[in-house]
């Protein structure tokens, strides 16, 4: 006799897992409200003491999220990447399951839907951002920061990179960064960018020698690919949502990772806090580079992140919105001003 093949699991649209998530009764743990999150990537659900996070089925230029096996495998290498920064906060990765009534569950024996990532919730108050907007940051706090990231760099395996080739992929990203600025749709006045841009290749062009002896000495590293302080818990000490997707991206010049950081706390009215964090860092790695490196590397970030800012216009949902405008004006102010204080 021949075995009948099992039968093949039903397509369940992210919609219903995404109201399973959203449901009290969907976790094991006493939980009275779900907090849930959209990003471009993933939906975030927030119990009374964990996050559970699901990646949604997309494909962007950079990563591919569209097969259960691409997204367990980032589950698994978003766990295994934070452990390095967070100790005890990520606790693994949980099947969503589908049982033989039709019933979705977490864990279980059933059919595997899909896969999330599960970590302790860090409280609000104390992630570096919050903490901001409401003064209660100290010297101090950015001293334990800057002394948990020298400690990464220092045991990260240095990656030998090609110093022209790095200095090629910068120029490259420049070149990316302006073309997605650009897009007529978004109506960024085109003589301001022009004008941030030469600035820009005009520094990469002076740094080019101080960049490629950094890579030449095996300066880079994996770091943490996405620093900002959104994802830096102060209490615990704990830094979150590694860059999971593109070992490329995430592999840094360590300067380059923490003038990223500086730039983000100048944006949130703490410029005084990125100074001193880079300075703690000098301090513990006696890495100290020039500071027109520093503002580069920061015009550059700056860039990025208006482009991704001004990308949101892209989707019906932020269409409407003014604040994706107003932070990529706010981000290429910041990258207009980094530039110049690199002459």
């Amino acid at each position: 006799m021949y075995a009948l093949p099992p039968a093949p699991i039903p397509e369940v649209p992210l919609e219903s897992k995404v109201a399973f998530l959203r449901h009290p009764g969907s976790f094991a743990e006493p939980t009275f409200r779900v907090e849930s999150i959209e990003t471009h990537m993933s939906w975030v659900f927030l119990t009374k003491s964990f996050a559970y996070k699901l990646k949604k089925p997309v494909r962007y230029e950079q990563l591919d999220f569209t097969t259960i096996e691409a997204r367990h495998y980032y589950c698994a290498e978003e766990v295994r990447l934070n452990r390095r920064l967070s100790d005890d906060i990520y606790l693994g990765v949980v099947a969503l399951t589908l049982g033989a009534h039709g019933h979705l569950a977490l864990g279980g024996n059933d059919a595997v839907l899909d896969w999330l990532v599960k970590m302790r919730r860090l409280p609000r108050r104390h992630m570096l951002d919050d903490a901001i907007r409401h003064g209660s940051v100290s010297a101090g706090d950015m001293q334990r920061v800057a002394g948990q990231l020298a400690g990464l760099y220092r045991t990260c395996t240095p990656l030998a990179t090609d110093p022209l080739q790095y200095c090629a992929r910068l120029h490259g990203r420049l070149d990316d960064t302006m073309r997605r600025l650009g897009k007529l749709a978004y109506h960024l006045p085109p003589l301001w960018l022009a004008r941030i841009d030469k600035a820009q290749r005009a520094a990469l062009r002076q740094q080019c020698a101080v960049l490629e002896a950094r890579a030449a000495a095996g300066m880079l590293v994996e770091g943490h690919g996405d620093l900002r302080p959104e994802h830096i818990c102060l209490m615990p000490l704990a830094m979150i949502d590694c860059l999971e997707f593109s070992r490329e991206l995430r592999t840094v010049d360590p300067i380059d990772e923490l003038a990223f950081l500086a730039l983000e706390c100048e944006r949130l009215g703490a410029g005084g806090l990125g100074a001193h964090l880079l300075r703690a860092y000098g301090d513990l790695s006696g890495d100290r580079p020039p500071p027109a490196l520093v503002h580069f590397y920061q015009s550059y970030r700056a860039g990025i992140r208006a482009a991704i800012a001004i990308s949101h216009l892209d989707e019906e949902k932020f269409r409407y919105s003014p604040e994706w405008s107003r932070r990529a004006n706010g981000y290429l102010r910041l990258a207009e001003q980094h530039v110049a204080r690199c002459r």
